[in-house]
């Protein structure tokens, strides 16, 4: 949660406080730097495009990287914020999960499969399959859903029914605020019996087939 905010915090600051504003055009994963304390930090803008206030969208040829390119920039060429915003959807999608946004299933690589996945699980009502196992069930299952919500609103098809990314940023702060009022109410370690409440379901999911991952880099001259 605190790199997902930290990077929402920084495209908050190119799409609003920066004059003229900013798009970054590649946001994933391994654009998201971080320190010691997990304070995570937006970089790499080698495909960053300049906005002037009195535009709405700036038409190039297509770069980034396959997984995290918004439908419409690929199909017309015209990024926005709101390309920003969908890929920090699948930002969200790969910090909870551990997985990258190029899954393969079956030996043949699925462009953005983790997205489809994570939408189907999340309407069987399964999310605790998708979370990332390194975490040995230390999650909070109401931050789960919140934030796979934000992030499927993030990713949503048409541009115009993203959010905003300093509506996204509101949202997530307050679930990181309503856990932190939570845990102090309760005075228990709410991580390790919630580690032990989702053990049992870990035990039961069948393991899914192995991903192998790969990336496609679609970038050209910087």
């Amino acid at each position: 949660m605190r790199i997902a905010i930290g990077a929402a915090r920084g495209l908050l600051y190119l799409h609003d406080q920066c004059n003229p504003k900013i798009i970054h055009r590649d946001v994933k994963a391994a654009n998201i730097l971080l320190d010691e304390s997990f304070e995570a930090v937006v970089g790499d803008f080698g495909l960053a495009k300049l906005l002037d206030r009195r535009e709405s969208h700036v038409t190039t040829a297509v770069r980034g990287t396959v997984g995290h390119i918004a439908p419409e920039y690929l199909s017309t060429g015209q990024s926005s914020e709101k390309t920003d915003v969908f890929g920090f959807g699948i930002l969200l999608l790969e910090l909870i999960t551990g997985q990258k946004a190029l899954d393969a299933g079956n030996g043949q690589v699925q462009k953005g499969m983790i997205l489809e996945w994570v939408r189907t699980l999340f309407e069987e009502k399964k999310l605790e399959v998708l979370v990332d196992r390194d975490l040995r069930g230390c999650f909070d299952a109401f931050q789960l859903e919140k934030t796979v919500e934000v992030a499927l609103q993030c990713t949503q098809s048409h541009p115009n029914l993203r959010p905003k990314m300093y509506e996204v940023l509101k949202v997530l702060e307050g679930l990181v605020e309503s856990g932190q009022a939570e845990d102090s109410q309760s005075g228990t370690n709410l991580c390790e019996a919630r580690a032990c409440s989702f053990a049992r379901i870990y035990s039961d999911v069948q393991e899914e087939s192995s991903f192998i991952i790969e990336a496609m880099e679609l970038s050209g001259p910087r």
